[in-house]
């Protein structure tokens, strides 16, 4: 049977738990984040939409250091839209930043209808760096 590690990041365990699942699963050499938005501390959206991403990204950075990885360990992305057509300009201004040298990771972006009050979530996978492998 797989092991499976929860990750969570520091000081957001209560959301999860409130929720009912994990900011992320570590499984061997690969940790599997689940769709991060771009909430404020108390878990509500954060209404300007170019602060929701960059939200997003900040507490997809905060659940891979909980992992120790970075975004250089990431090498599968999906991302949910609510206008795509309207945000995507904005999003790839923020994802230019994260990911400012090749090789990037693989990409799939998807428009929804909804997305619990957010407009923009983002989920991962990463590898473990050597020498942090969980058993």
């Amino acid at each position: 049977m797989t092991v499976r590690n929860a990750i969570f990041p520091a000081n957001r365990h209560a959301l999860y738990e409130a929720h009912g699942y994990s900011a992320a699963i570590l499984s061997k050499d690969l940790l599997f984040v689940s769709g991060q938005v771009g909430s404020r501390e108390d878990g509500t959206p954060e209404p300007d939409f170019t602060r929701q991403v960059e939200r997003a990204f900040a507490n997809l950075e905060a659940t891979l250091k909980a992992a120790g990885c970075t975004f250089d360990d990431i090498v599968d992305v999906t991302s949910f839209h609510t206008d795509p057509q309207n945000q995507f300009e904005t999003i790839l201004a923020v994802k230019d930043r994260v990911f400012s040298e090749k090789p990037y990771p693989n990409w799939t972006a998807i428009g929804v209808n909804w997305l619990a009050g957010f407009d923009f979530e983002i989920k991962v996978i990463a590898r473990i760096p050597a020498g942090q492998q969980a058993a």
